[in-house]
């Protein structure tokens, strides 16, 4: 059911029926200190029949809010309309100045730090704050390696399937389940009405990959393809309020005959794009000939750069090539350029990578890329996990999470066969929120350790309420416990698999 059909959508006030409040949990808001105006929304479980409680990081705005009156035609309130104020210096430029903004208090609410470390991280390039002028509605949230890892999302139509209210339908159920950011990743018709409609309702920062917008400009020929087309591409994205661009300028013509070599040669869909277009001109990339061109026009809308890997490996095979590290050195190159001018930037990354070679690839990026954020595709451990490429992916984000990836790129288990639907992205964003803590978990992060910590009290008291409502997904955690339990009278305190008789935490308590 689309969210134009749902009986909810009829009128024009009814909050979208996508997005009820977790159970046992409410959202409550922290207020600003630098900036009292500040709303800093928080999800908090209550937990042991009301006698305490634990605040999450929350990400759905005001979606889950009961007070909200929200109108999808409408879209979202314009949360920093008024903070902004039609100021143009970057949150890279304000940091550099010793100025914390309202941004960065908000993130540093959300996050458990000081405003000043989370100012200090933006400076030095560590992190980044995607919050373009012209998304008002999006939450200030942060992206580095010294925060709490985040989860992207990938949605999108293509020429073959899906409409606009498909998308925003995607959308919602990915901030539903904790989606930090969205990527409108649209090939197919209705690419503007479809990324207006998501960025008007979404309260995450929007990415997106200009250049598919730009071929499609020209009737999908790569050999018409120009900087005009591009750079026009990018001021109507920055306009409508997107907040952080793929820009895949580091593919250049030299490094095009090694991936040659590769049994998958080029996966990504704007490398392959940019390297035709480099052999049918004899050119250099026009991505890379105009990056400081590129960069003026971001620092204007404070727009990042999310610094695309046009080479990465599709293959384990190909993983840690010659292709592949060559481009990284041009990225790290190209983010000092970046930084001269004022703008944001993070370092996307691979794609497949066995266990093996995950560590070199954090290491070669933290080194060539002088410590930006980086945001990978998993990486995917093996190749053979058509259908379930969400937890060949979650494997190895985990790892490369806790050796300070910055934000996980998250994988359906339609990866390589077809479009996801809004179910495939509830599984995508779940099992890679699970390596995401566990990362945090393996990083000392304090929110991550009173997450677990609430968890195990829970299950050793035998609170099932509790355990569902910490659950990253709490339905399903009770539908099971609910469809296997007898109706027979049997204790509360044990679980099917065990029973009263062999539970050993039941067990331990009597011994106590």
């Amino acid at each position: 059911m689309s969210l134009e059909s749902c009986p909810k959508h009829k009128n024009d006030s009814a909050k979208p029926s996508l997005m009820p409040v977790f159970e046992g949990s409410r959202k409550v808001y922290k207020p600003g200190v630098i900036f009292p105006e500040l709303r800093v929304p928080v999800r908090e479980i209550s937990l042991d029949s009301g006698q305490r409680s634990l605040q999450l990081y929350d990400v759905t705005g005001a979606y889950t809010d009961p007070a909200a009156n929200l109108d999808l035609r409408a879209g979202l309130p314009p949360l920093r309309r008024s903070w902004a104020g039609g100021c143009k210096p970057t949150q890279m430029t304000q940091a550099l100045a010793g100025v914390i903004s309202p941004e960065m208090e908000f993130v540093a609410l959300r996050e458990g730090l000081t405003p000043d470390f989370v100012r200090k991280e933006v400076a030095e390039g560590r992190a980044i704050i995607p919050a373009n002028i012209n998304h008002p509605e999006c939450e200030p949230m942060a992206i580095g390696r010294n925060f709490l890892v985040k989860i992207n999302s990938n949605i999108g139509n293509s020429a073959l399937s899906s409409s606009v209210e498909e998308e925003l339908e995607k959308m919602l159920w990915s901030i539903r389940w904790g989606g930090d950011t969205v990527m409108d990743l649209s090939t197919g018709k209705n690419i503007h009405a479809t990324r207006e409609r998501i960025i008007r309702n979404c309260p995450v920062p929007v990415g997106t990959v200009p250049i598919y917008q730009a071929l499609e400009k020209v009737g999908g020929r790569v050999e018409d393809l120009s900087w005009p087309v591009y750079r026009d591409t990018l001021i109507e994205q920055c306009e409508q309020g997107v907040d952080y661009f793929t820009v895949h300028a580091g593919l250049l013509k030299a490094l095009v005959p090694a991936a040659r070599k590769r049994k998958t040669g080029i996966v990504s869909r704007g490398g392959s794009i940019l390297a035709k277009w480099t052999q049918i001109h004899n050119q250099e990339n026009f991505l890379y000939t105009n990056f400081e061109k590129i960069c003026e026009l971001l620092k204007e809308y404070d727009v990042a750069f999310s610094l695309g890997d046009g080479l990465r490996p599709g293959s384990t095979f190909d993983a840690n090539d010659e292709a592949q590290f060559g481009e990284l050195k041009v990225l790290g190159e190209l983010t000092k350029t970046a930084w001269k001018h004022g703008v944001q930037i993070m370092i996307e990354g691979p794609g497949h990578v066995p266990l093996n070679k995950i560590k070199e690839n954090m290491d070669r990026q933290l080194e060539l890329c002088h410590n930006a954020p980086f945001y990978t595709l998993g990486p995917l451990v093996i190749d053979v996990g058509a259908g379930r490429d969400h937890i060949t992916s979650a494997i190895g984000a985990a790892m490369i999470g806790w050796l300070g990836t910055a934000m996980l790129c998250y994988v359906t288990p339609k990866e390589h066969l077809s479009l996801p639907n809004k179910d495939d992205v509830k599984e995508g964003i779940i099992v890679h929120k699970m390596a995401a803590l566990a990362a945090d978990l393996a990083k000392g992060h304090p929110m991550a350790i009173a997450w677990n910590n609430a968890m195990s009290e829970a299950r050793y008291a035998f609170r099932w309420e509790d355990q569902y409502a910490l659950s990253l997904d709490p339905q399903t955690a009770r539908r099971y416990r609910e469809e296997s339990f007898p109706k027979d009278g049997t204790s509360n305190r044990c679980c099917t698999m065990c029973g009263p008789d062999f539970c050993a935490m039941k067990i331990t308590q009597e011994i106590k």
